[in-house]
Protein backbone atom coordinates (compact mmCIF):
# COMPACT_ATOMS: atom_id res chain seq x y z
CA UNK A 1 0.00 0.00 0.00
CA UNK A 2 2.80 2.39 0.94
CA UNK A 3 4.76 1.68 -2.24
CA UNK A 4 1.65 2.19 -4.36
CA UNK A 5 1.07 5.55 -2.70
CA UNK A 6 4.71 6.58 -3.17
CA UNK A 7 4.71 5.61 -6.83
CA UNK A 8 1.53 7.63 -7.45
CA UNK A 9 3.05 10.51 -5.45
CA UNK A 10 6.31 10.54 -7.42
CA UNK A 11 4.63 10.16 -10.80
CA UNK A 12 2.24 13.01 -9.99
CA UNK A 13 5.06 15.38 -9.10
CA UNK A 14 7.05 14.15 -12.11
CA UNK A 15 4.36 15.92 -14.13
CA UNK A 16 3.72 18.85 -11.78
CA UNK A 17 7.33 20.04 -11.27
CA UNK A 18 8.36 20.13 -14.98
CA UNK A 19 4.99 21.68 -15.82
CA UNK A 20 5.64 24.46 -13.31
CA UNK A 21 9.13 25.01 -14.70
CA UNK A 22 7.82 25.24 -18.26
CA UNK A 23 5.01 27.55 -17.11
CA UNK A 24 7.56 29.92 -15.57
CA UNK A 25 9.28 30.31 -18.94
CA UNK A 26 5.99 30.47 -20.86
CA UNK A 27 4.52 33.20 -18.65
CA UNK A 28 7.66 35.30 -18.74
CA UNK A 29 8.05 34.76 -22.47
CA UNK A 30 4.57 36.13 -22.98
CA UNK A 31 5.34 39.05 -20.66
CA UNK A 32 8.43 39.73 -22.77
CA UNK A 33 6.21 40.01 -25.83
CA UNK A 34 7.16 36.71 -27.45
CA UNK A 35 4.44 35.04 -29.50
CA UNK A 36 3.58 31.36 -29.52
CA UNK A 37 5.29 30.91 -32.88
CA UNK A 38 8.58 31.68 -31.15
CA UNK A 39 7.79 30.17 -27.75
CA UNK A 40 7.06 26.77 -29.22
CA UNK A 41 10.74 26.49 -30.10
CA UNK A 42 11.47 26.55 -26.38
CA UNK A 43 8.44 24.86 -24.85
CA UNK A 44 8.52 21.77 -27.07
CA UNK A 45 12.27 21.10 -26.60
CA UNK A 46 11.88 21.66 -22.86
CA UNK A 47 9.06 19.12 -22.69
CA UNK A 48 11.24 16.66 -24.58
CA UNK A 49 14.21 17.41 -22.33
CA UNK A 50 12.29 16.71 -19.12
CA UNK A 51 10.59 13.65 -20.62
CA UNK A 52 13.90 12.21 -21.81
CA UNK A 53 15.61 12.86 -18.48
CA UNK A 54 12.73 11.31 -16.55
CA UNK A 55 12.86 8.17 -18.70
CA UNK A 56 16.60 7.78 -18.16
CA UNK A 57 16.38 8.45 -14.41
CA UNK A 58 13.44 6.05 -14.00
CA UNK A 59 15.27 3.29 -15.84
CA UNK A 60 18.40 3.84 -13.74
CA UNK A 61 16.32 3.96 -10.57
CA UNK A 62 14.48 0.71 -11.30
CA UNK A 63 17.72 -1.24 -11.78
CA UNK A 64 19.30 0.21 -8.63
CA UNK A 65 21.86 2.52 -10.21
CA UNK A 66 20.79 5.44 -8.02
CA UNK A 67 21.66 3.63 -4.81
CA UNK A 68 24.81 4.68 -2.89
CA UNK A 69 28.02 2.95 -4.00
CA UNK A 70 28.49 -0.50 -2.44
CA UNK A 71 32.29 -0.11 -2.43
CA UNK A 72 34.58 2.88 -2.24
CA UNK A 73 35.60 2.31 -5.86
CA UNK A 74 32.05 2.00 -7.22
CA UNK A 75 30.88 4.91 -9.40
CA UNK A 76 28.56 7.30 -7.49
CA UNK A 77 25.82 7.22 -10.13
CA UNK A 78 23.33 8.99 -7.90
CA UNK A 79 25.62 12.04 -7.70
CA UNK A 80 26.24 11.87 -11.43
CA UNK A 81 22.51 12.02 -12.08
CA UNK A 82 21.91 14.73 -9.51
CA UNK A 83 24.66 17.14 -10.56
CA UNK A 84 24.74 16.01 -14.18
CA UNK A 85 21.02 16.63 -14.52
CA UNK A 86 21.33 20.05 -12.89
CA UNK A 87 24.23 20.93 -15.20
CA UNK A 88 22.35 19.82 -18.30
CA UNK A 89 19.27 21.80 -17.29
CA UNK A 90 21.38 24.89 -16.60
CA UNK A 91 23.20 24.50 -19.92
CA UNK A 92 19.93 23.89 -21.78
CA UNK A 93 18.63 27.25 -20.55
CA UNK A 94 21.85 29.28 -20.62
CA UNK A 95 23.02 28.21 -24.10
CA UNK A 96 19.64 28.61 -25.77
CA UNK A 97 19.26 32.17 -27.01
CA UNK A 98 15.48 32.21 -26.55
CA UNK A 99 15.42 30.80 -23.02
CA UNK A 100 18.38 33.00 -22.07
CA UNK A 101 16.46 36.07 -23.19
CA UNK A 102 13.41 34.98 -21.21
CA UNK A 103 15.52 34.23 -18.14
CA UNK A 104 16.92 37.76 -18.20
CA UNK A 105 13.35 39.09 -18.05
CA UNK A 106 12.15 36.61 -15.44
CA UNK A 107 11.51 38.10 -12.01
CA UNK A 108 13.14 36.67 -8.93
CA UNK A 109 9.71 35.88 -7.53
CA UNK A 110 9.31 33.18 -10.20
CA UNK A 111 12.80 31.77 -9.73
CA UNK A 112 12.84 31.42 -5.96
CA UNK A 113 9.15 30.58 -6.06
CA UNK A 114 10.04 27.31 -7.82
CA UNK A 115 11.42 26.12 -4.47
CA UNK A 116 7.99 26.23 -2.82
CA UNK A 117 7.06 22.73 -4.10
CA UNK A 118 10.02 21.44 -2.10
CA UNK A 119 7.52 20.77 0.69
CA UNK A 120 6.84 17.56 -1.27
CA UNK A 121 9.84 16.14 0.58
CA UNK A 122 7.65 15.90 3.66
CA UNK A 123 6.69 12.48 2.27
CA UNK A 124 9.89 11.15 3.85
CA UNK A 125 8.27 11.69 7.24
CA UNK A 126 5.37 9.50 6.12
CA UNK A 127 7.86 6.80 5.18
CA UNK A 128 9.45 7.11 8.61
CA UNK A 129 6.07 6.80 10.31
CA UNK A 130 5.42 3.67 8.26
CA UNK A 131 8.74 2.18 9.37
CA UNK A 132 10.17 2.07 5.86
CA UNK A 133 12.71 4.90 6.20
CA UNK A 134 15.12 5.41 9.12
CA UNK A 135 14.68 8.59 11.08
CA UNK A 136 18.33 9.49 10.57
CA UNK A 137 17.44 10.36 6.99
CA UNK A 138 13.71 11.03 7.09
CA UNK A 139 13.79 13.63 9.84
CA UNK A 140 16.53 15.97 8.52
CA UNK A 141 15.58 15.47 4.85
CA UNK A 142 11.83 15.79 5.35
CA UNK A 143 11.99 18.75 7.72
CA UNK A 144 14.71 20.33 5.56
CA UNK A 145 12.56 20.17 2.43
CA UNK A 146 9.60 21.67 4.26
CA UNK A 147 11.84 24.42 5.67
CA UNK A 148 13.20 25.14 2.17
CA UNK A 149 9.67 25.47 0.82
CA UNK A 150 8.57 27.73 3.66
CA UNK A 151 11.69 29.89 3.24
CA UNK A 152 10.81 30.29 -0.44
CA UNK A 153 7.26 31.33 0.52
CA UNK A 154 8.65 33.94 2.89
CA UNK A 155 10.99 35.25 0.19
CA UNK A 156 8.25 35.50 -2.44
CA UNK A 157 6.00 37.36 -0.01
CA UNK A 158 8.78 39.83 0.69
CA UNK A 159 9.36 40.29 -3.04
CA UNK A 160 5.66 40.84 -3.63
CA UNK A 161 5.58 43.54 -0.92
CA UNK A 162 8.89 44.99 -2.17
CA UNK A 163 10.26 44.68 1.36
CA UNK A 164 13.66 46.12 2.20
CA UNK A 165 14.98 42.69 3.17
CA UNK A 166 13.60 40.86 0.13
CA UNK A 167 17.00 40.09 -1.38
CA UNK A 168 18.30 38.87 1.97
CA UNK A 169 15.36 36.50 2.27
CA UNK A 170 15.95 35.24 -1.27
CA UNK A 171 19.58 34.53 -0.43
CA UNK A 172 18.49 32.84 2.79
CA UNK A 173 16.03 30.63 0.89
CA UNK A 174 18.77 29.63 -1.57
CA UNK A 175 21.20 28.79 1.23
CA UNK A 176 18.62 26.75 3.11
CA UNK A 177 17.60 24.94 -0.06
CA UNK A 178 21.14 24.02 -1.11
CA UNK A 179 22.20 23.01 2.40
CA UNK A 180 19.16 20.78 2.59
CA UNK A 181 20.45 18.86 -0.42
CA UNK A 182 23.85 18.43 1.25
CA UNK A 183 22.25 17.13 4.43
CA UNK A 184 19.82 14.85 2.58
CA UNK A 185 22.52 13.28 0.42
CA UNK A 186 24.86 12.83 3.38
CA UNK A 187 22.29 11.24 5.68
CA UNK A 188 20.93 9.17 2.81
CA UNK A 189 24.33 7.66 2.09
CA UNK A 190 25.11 7.12 5.78
CA UNK A 191 21.81 5.33 6.42
CA UNK A 192 21.66 3.17 3.28
CA UNK A 193 23.35 -0.02 2.13
CA UNK A 194 26.85 0.73 0.93
CA UNK A 195 30.42 1.18 2.06
CA UNK A 196 29.63 4.44 3.91
CA UNK A 197 26.71 3.16 6.01
CA UNK A 198 27.26 4.21 9.64
CA UNK A 199 23.81 3.85 11.18
CA UNK A 200 20.33 2.34 10.78
CA UNK A 201 21.90 -1.10 10.29
CA UNK A 202 19.34 -3.82 9.75
CA UNK A 203 16.51 -1.31 9.34
CA UNK A 204 14.43 -1.15 6.13
CA UNK A 205 15.36 1.80 3.96
CA UNK A 206 13.52 2.43 0.69
CA UNK A 207 14.96 5.86 -0.07
CA UNK A 208 17.46 4.40 -2.55
CA UNK A 209 14.84 2.29 -4.31
CA UNK A 210 12.34 3.26 -6.98
CA UNK A 211 10.26 5.42 -6.73
CA UNK A 212 11.91 7.51 -3.97
CA UNK A 213 15.30 7.43 -5.70
CA UNK A 214 13.69 9.64 -8.33
CA UNK A 215 14.08 12.53 -5.90
CA UNK A 216 17.87 12.83 -6.46
CA UNK A 217 17.59 11.41 -9.96
CA UNK A 218 14.95 13.78 -11.32
CA UNK A 219 13.51 16.36 -8.92
CA UNK A 220 16.69 17.63 -7.26
CA UNK A 221 18.40 18.58 -10.58
CA UNK A 222 15.43 20.79 -11.48
CA UNK A 223 15.47 22.50 -8.08
CA UNK A 224 19.25 22.99 -8.22
CA UNK A 225 18.87 24.55 -11.66
CA UNK A 226 16.43 27.12 -10.32
CA UNK A 227 18.72 27.81 -7.37
CA UNK A 228 21.46 28.66 -9.88
CA UNK A 229 19.12 30.90 -11.87
CA UNK A 230 17.98 32.66 -8.69
CA UNK A 231 21.53 33.22 -7.44
CA UNK A 232 22.57 34.59 -10.83
CA UNK A 233 19.61 36.99 -10.82
CA UNK A 234 20.50 38.01 -7.28
CA UNK A 235 24.10 38.67 -8.31
CA UNK A 236 22.90 40.91 -11.14
CA UNK A 237 20.71 42.97 -8.82
CA UNK A 238 22.18 46.35 -7.86
CA UNK A 239 22.94 46.86 -4.15
CA UNK A 240 19.86 47.44 -2.01
CA UNK A 241 17.62 46.91 -5.05
CA UNK A 242 14.72 44.49 -5.04
CA UNK A 243 14.33 41.71 -7.59
CA UNK A 244 10.75 41.99 -8.76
Amino acid sequence: MLLQFLEFYVRSFAVIIPALAITVFAINGKMAGLGFDRMQWLIIPMILFFGFWYAIAAAASEVGLLAPPLTITSPPYVLMFMFGGAGLFWAFVRFNALSRTILQETGQIFLIGMQIPRVMGGVFLIGWAAGAIPWQFALPAGVGDIWAGLAAIQATRALRRDSANANQLVMRANIIGLLDFVVAVSTGVLSSEGFARLFAHGQPNIITDYPLSMFPGFFVPIFIGFHLFSLEKLRQSPPLAHAD
